[in-house]
């Protein structure tokens, strides 16, 4: 009882503003640290954001792992610098160095960079010698580090392509897995030469995407040309 009415003199005095003066006192430093390393994080994630290589066709998204709460972070009324290495910035994990030009202070934080692209995948699983059409492909994003070779972006570019090999369902078609015309294809050359253009059936020696330059028999003469693939039925010499 004689607790409760002290407690209740020492509000009902004067008391109060400094009750309220020491809980500010108590609970500052932490509202403090937790602003500043926010204020850090945000900064490297801006910052690198700034300097990295974005393409038109990329997405990037940065994440700033949390900066050690026990770190104590000085004010810094010029600003706070960052820095990464060149090498580092093609890199999905980059060290960002925090420092402050007013002092010898510095810290290194660390970020996780993913970059995505929409392209070209299998709707479904697909089996090797499957014509691909618009009904087994769709687009998709894909972290572009997962590509080890020359991916799609446009759905209408492949069809008619023949995939090579099984692959499973959302897997990223990219073109060592498929081919336009595929060796031992009979196949339609074309050249052209001053205006004209001649017409002859071929046999396919390699496998090509569009653009790709391969080896044809002519079917007629028996000669080897290299020729450049135009679509699955026909490639192209350049005379």
């Amino acid at each position: 009882m004689k607790n409760s009415k002290f407690i209740k003199s020492w509000f009902t005095g004067n008391r109060l503003p400094l009750f309220i003066s020491l809980i500010a006192v108590v609970l500052a430093p932490h509202s403090y640290a937790e602003t500043m390393h926010n204020a850090v994080g945000k900064g490297a994630q801006k910052y690198l954001m700034s300097v990295l290589n974005i393409h038109d066709d990329t997405d990037i998204a940065v994440t700033i792992a949390d900066v050690d709460e026990r770190i104590n972070i000085p004010q810094c009324p010029t600003g706070f610098q960052y820095h990464a290495s060149d090498e580092s910035l093609t890199q999905s994990y980059i060290s960002v160095r925090v420092s402050c030009g007013n002092n010898d202070w510095y810290l290194f934080t660390s970020a996780q960079v993913t970059r995505t692209k929409e392209i070209v995948v299998t709707s479904g699983a697909v089996s090797p010698g499957t014509v691909l059409t618009a009904s087994n492909l769709t687009l998709a994003a894909v972290d572009i580090k997962r590509l080890r070779y020359s991916a799609f972006t446009d759905v209408d570019a492949l069809i008619g392509a023949r995939m090579k090999r099984r692959i499973v369902d959302g897997q990223a078609v990219q073109s060592n897995m498929l081919c336009f015309v595929c060796k031992g294809d009979r196949i339609t050359i074309r050249a052209s030469l001053g205006g004209m253009a001649v017409k002859t059936s071929g046999i396919a020696q390699q496998d090509g995407v569009i653009g790709d330059t391969i080896k044809v028999i002519n079917a007629s003469s028996q000669k080897p040309v290299i020729a450049e693939v135009a679509s699955a039925q026909e490639v192209v010499v350049h005379l």
